[in-house]
């Protein structure tokens, strides 16, 4: 046999050193595909993780095994039970504890840790693993996707230690919570998987809970809830800011500009969102007016904190003022810090877009704060942002509307919850027919990945121009 010809024998993929066995073309083309994707489109790369991902857990929450009564368990209630858990929302069209079997809130709570990792972290490992490398574009991505902490060589490592952070703290908030559950008379194996599985919730805002009647039973005990707090807070600031306050501590100077603003935009919002909702609630009978002071303050804080994407509640949704209802959507609206659990806008979208219009109504030509200097770019981003979130719980109220008939602020409500990622509920979507459990699971899973990969999209690609045309403002407002 010639060379030529030998060489015609072999996968078009075949690489010198490597193995000629039977099958090993389809990983390499895989790897080669993966590669291809990672480096030409990272936020395509990362939609297309996000849904390989959603169709392993419908396929496995679909299987008998996983639910109590060893029945299949039908595509809509399947797939809306995935994207929630992948999608760290918390919404159920079913009881988790009941409904669902050991497995099958086995496989829920692993899709939450998984989907609590995020998009473009998820992308960024799978290009490593399959194909042992990121690329330049790649990196970028990655990078992009931790808000810069660290330099392009090390998004390896920043990686790594996203994946430890979450088990460290998730760690550190199941021992915190087992001894209670254990106090409480539940048997070992019970605490150990009830603290774990609330560590796991608590800290990646999903806002699941193993117990049939959810966390109402602890409405005052702060042993549990105080963990509660802290997991979804810490959650909700993001893998940049911990990782920032790992390396710095608390040294305001050397926080940078991310680290400032999401830290006290967060604190902002938790105490006025706090102080709204126990005013507004306070003599609501329904809900805390026949509680003491201690027990009105808790849950003011509770829901504060819960309203940023956490998803626990002490309190009936339906049985809150409309008011309440109203800051409720601002909240969850807003969500919390880029790169983390939380869903929403995110907190320096918000930040930015309010130095903005600071910076306008004080006639200055830059945005500026703690000595650093915005640019346009970033502002045209949060811009993007907020009116692609708009849009995007606006369509889907009107359809849940149409489809539901139910009145607008439980629609309003159960649509910003889902685009949000909250999983805080006025129990609409165990109510809502197929159609419309489709609709909250295709909003739930473009709050999860739209913005944020339509952000770090906006903010990866510019393009060079050679020309400008002349500058002609129209008139505004």
């Amino acid at each position: 046999m010639t060379q030529s010809q030998s060489r015609s024998t072999r996968p078009a993929s075949w690489q010198p050193g490597m193995p000629e066995r039977d099958g090993l073309w389809i990983f390499t083309r895989l790897r080669d595909f993966i590669d291809s994707i990672a480096n030409s489109s990272p936020a395509r790369l990362a939609l297309t993780v996000f849904g390989i991902v959603i169709v392993v857990f419908t396929t496995l929450l679909s299987l008998p095994i996983a639910s109590a009564t060893g029945q299949v368990t039908p595509l809509h209630e399947a797939l809306f039970t995935a994207v929630s858990a992948v999608c760290v929302t918390g919404l159920t069209v079913v009881s988790t504890a009941a409904y669902w079997s050991f497995f099958g809130q086995l496989v829920i709570l692993v899709g939450i840790f998984v989907g609590g990792l995020g998009t473009l972290t998820l992308a960024s490992l799978l290009a490593l693993m399959v194909s042992k490398k990121l690329g330049v574009r790649g990196k970028l991505i990655a990078q992009e996707a931790m808000n810069n902490a660290g330099r392009l060589g090390e998004v390896g490592t920043l990686l790594r230690i996203v994946i430890v952070t979450s088990v460290v703290i998730e760690g550190a908030l199941a021992l915190a919570l087992v001894p209670r559950f254990l106090i409480l008379g539940e048997s070992f194996p019970q605490a150990l998987w009830h603290g774990v599985f609330y560590a796991i919730s608590s800290f990646n805002n999903a806002g699941f809970t193993p117990h049939s009647d959810g966390i109402v039973p602890y409405e005052t005990d702060l042993w549990i809830l105080i963990p509660l707090m802290l997991g979804v807070f810490l959650g909700s600031l993001g893998f940049p800011v911990v990782m920032v306050l790992q390396q710095n501590g608390l040294r305001w100077k050397k926080w940078n500009l991310h680290t400032k603003l999401t830290i006290q935009v967060s604190f902002i919002l938790f105490a006025a969102g706090a102080l709204l909702w126990g005013l507004l609630e306070w003599d609501n009978l329904r809900t805390i007016g026949g509680m003491d002071l201690g027990d009105k303050i808790t849950h003011s804080l509770f829901a504060s904190v819960m309203l940023r994407s956490g998803g626990f509640n002490l309190v009936d949704q339906n049985n809150m003022e409309s008011t309440t209802m109203l800051v409720s959507d601002a909240l969850m609206f807003a969500g919390g810090g880029s790169a983390s659990t939380a869903g929403g806008i995110k907190v320096t979208t918000i930040a930015v877009m309010f130095l903005a219009i600071a910076a306008e109504a004080r006639g200055d030509a830059d945005v500026k704060i703690y000595g650093r200097t915005i640019p346009e770019g970033t502002m045209r981003v949060a811009i993007s942002v907020i009116v692609a979130g708009a849009t995007l719980v606006s369509v889907s109220a009107l359809l849940l509307l149409h489809i539901s008939g139910a009145s607008l602020d439980r629609v309003l409500f159960e649509t910003i919850s889902a685009f949000a990622t909250v999983g805080l509920s006025t129990n609409l979507s165990a109510e809502l027919p197929p159609s419309g459990v489709y609709v909250l699971t295709v909003l739930m899973f473009a709050g999860r990945v739209g913005t944020v990969t339509l952000a770090a999209a906006l903010a990866l690609r510019q393009r060079s121009q050679l020309y400008h045309y002349p500058e002609e403002r129209p008139i505004i407002g």
